[in-house]
């Protein structure tokens, strides 16, 4: 009897273990499906695409993109950038103010106005273009629209009230800096896109044609009319999904023509990459920074707001501004610490600072320019 029982036993332990193996074979299988085909996440890297990125990137090696400097995501440890300066909360009490945008109709060659719509989120009138900067108009930076930190106000310009773009460039692939659905709602009006290697991928996956995009590794540049667009280094990182680390590469950018010279940062640490940035194309007009969304976890990889200064007098910039502020709580600094700091570090070196408003726009013809504070009397 005992003999008949361990036979009984042993089938039903096989029969058990066997069901729990295939449930867990099919539940990796659809986890390999969701991260395949859900379409915010990454898209495929074809091996064309890699031996592209192999020949002409200075930074690609075994599939994945990687900094020039040893750079570490995560690092541990606390010291004063932890501190809420203002000591206000990690996101406004009420939504900010945001003003109506100022664009100019028809700008010429040698104007350049600069328009902050939240974030990273910058639009650039330059050698008579639109230049939109990492589009994000979503309410939340998350690949789903029911989780994630929520806005701290409105975008100024809705997708529809966008006026043509002629140009959209990307920094990096991070969801508050490339939003799938405000691709899909400003796609007609763009009229070529510029991203770094990878990024083309995730734009041909979401709808948009093939021959609009210009995809680019470091030290690459292009031309739109009478502009250069040169895709620089950053120390920062890539990703949208738990398996693509690194797969697409992240910029900063420089555009240039015969009146003025700008710099975007796009997500970055502090590193050698600005000195050599300076080296190579001199002294810059506007410097646009991102400088929060910062801590002590991601020294390496986030400018706080007093290296983002730094990093613009090494620019050799007249001017700066902050950006990764005012749209979302990111980190868990609070929220107007990044304007504050920015500022006051500004005035400490003797930068032009400058803080517009939530969808002002700044003329550089308007100069010289000082911080606003305008986020000083909001909790």
């Amino acid at each position: 009897m005992k003999a008949v029982r361990s036979f009984f036993q042993s089938h039903r332990w096989a029969r058990v273990t066997g069901r729990v193996v295939l449930i867990a074979a099919l539940a990796v299988v659809a986890l390999a499906l969701f991260v395949g085909l859900y379409p915010p996440f990454s898209a495929r890297i074809s091996r064309p695409d890699r031996n592209i990125y192999t020949a002409r990137s200075v930074n690609y090696e075994g599939n994945r993109f990687f900094n020039e400097e040893i750079t570490a995501l995560r690092t541990r440890g606390t010291d004063a950038y932890a501190d809420r300066s203002t000591g206000k909360g990690t996101a406004p009490a009420e939504p900010l103010p945001v003003v109506t945008p100022a664009l100019l109709d028809e700008p010429g060659e040698g104007d350049l106005t600069v328009t902050w719509l939240g974030h990273s989120t910058v639009l650039l009138q330059m050698s008579g273009l639109n230049i939109l900067f990492d589009p994000m108009l979503s309410e939340r930076a998350s690949p789903v629209s029911f989780a994630g930190s929520r806005r701290f106000a409105a975008p100024a310009l809705t997708a529809e009230a966008l006026p043509s773009i002629d140009l959209v460039i990307i920094t990096h692939d991070h969801y508050d800096h490339l939003d799938m659905a405000t691709i899909q709602a400003i796609d007609g009006k763009v009229g070529r896109y510029i991203v770094p290697f990878g990024i083309e991928n995730d734009l041909r996956r979401w709808g948009v044609a093939g021959e609009k995009i210009t995809a680019l590794g470091w030290w690459e540049d292009t031309e739109a009319g009478s502009l250069t667009v040169a895709c620089t280094p950053a120390r920062h990182y890539s990703g949208r999904n738990v398996t693509d680390k690194n797969r697409t590469l992240w910029a900063s950018w420089v555009l240039t023509n015969g009146d003025h010279q700008v710099y975007v940062s796009g997500g970055t640490g502090m590193g050698r990459h600005f000195e050599e940035i300076h080296s190579r194309y001199g002294d810059f007009d506007l410097a646009l920074l991102d400088c929060g969304q910062y801590s002590p976890s991601q020294a390496q990889v986030d400018l706080f707001p007093e290296e983002a200064v730094d990093a613009a007098l090494t620019l050799g910039a007249k001017a700066a501004m902050p950006l990764h502020w005012g749209a979302f709580a990111l980190s868990g600094h609070s929220w107007d610490d990044p304007a504050q700091r920015f500022a006051l570090r500004a005035g400490e070196t003797g930068l032009a600072a400058l803080t517009p408003r939530l969808g002002e726009t700044v003329n550089w013809q308007d100069g010289p320019f000082s911080p606003s504070w305008w986020w000083q009397g909001i909790e």
